[in-house]
């Protein structure tokens, strides 16, 4: 057996289909139950349970337990960055992917959570405006900030100080699986998206991954970092 990562192991974990069902549900941020995560898993309590015991075994997955409940979420950005990766993937080869989703997501298309940050038009949106001001740059292959963007995403209310001790990537490119084009991940995209909520310019539409811009919030959005 050659030495190095094991990523057989992984690979079996996340190729199950009630499983990647399971961790794709996830996606949105959000903490769900066992029986949550059995209904978008398409099986039963009780097989669920024997697959949610698999994945955290495997580090996918972490559990808090609230009263009677057990909450289980992604065990971090790493298991984010991994699935959207494979997401990604099976979008642009043909066969691996579902039908392209119908009107009734429509708002899905518009603006979504993607685990952590905004993905959809206004993502791209964003991620283009960012890029036209030259607040993040292309820098030796990777994406980061300029001097002059870290002044306006402090002023905005970003700790740009604290991002940057943080284990995570301050900035990465996602290609957004609707738009085809690239919206912004990392620490950064997570801080933005984070402050959109803090500002109330958009809310979580309960139950999905949609978010919807405020008719304030599409106001101030569109002219943010003008």
């Amino acid at each position: 057996m050659k030495n190095g990562p094991n990523i057989s192991a992984l690979a079996a974990l996340i190729g199950d289909p009630a499983r990647a069902n399971m961790l794709t549900s996830l996606m949105g941020g959000q903490a769900l139950t066992a029986t949550e995560l059995a209904q978008a898993a398409g099986i039963t309590a009780a097989t669920g349970s024997g697959h949610l015991s698999q994945l955290l075994a495997g580090g996918l997955l972490a559990v808090e337990k609230q009263g009677r409940h057990r909450y289980y979420r992604l065990s971090g950005a790493d298991v984010a960055i991994a699935i959207e990766a494979l997401m990604d993937f099976a979008q642009q080869h043909p066969g691996q992917h579902r039908a392209r989703p119908g009107p009734k997501d429509s708002e899905m298309r518009k603006a979504r959570v993607r685990y952590d940050h905004l993905a959809g038009e206004r993502g791209v949106e964003l991620f283009t405006r960012l890029a036209t001001r030259k607040m993040i740059e292309l820098q030796d292959d990777a994406i980061g900030m300029t001097a002059h963007g870290e002044r306006d995403f402090n002023a905005f209310g970003i700790d740009v100080d604290a991002l940057k001790t943080a284990k995570r990537p301050v900035c990465r490119t996602c290609l957004d699986w609707s738009e085809r084009r690239s919206h912004l991940a990392g620490s950064l995209g997570a801080a933005l998206l984070c402050r959109f909520f803090d500002l109330h310019w958009v809310r979580r539409l309960e139950g999905t991954r949609v978010v919807r811009f405020t008719p304030s919030g599409e106001a101030a959005f569109a002219k943010l970092f003008e």
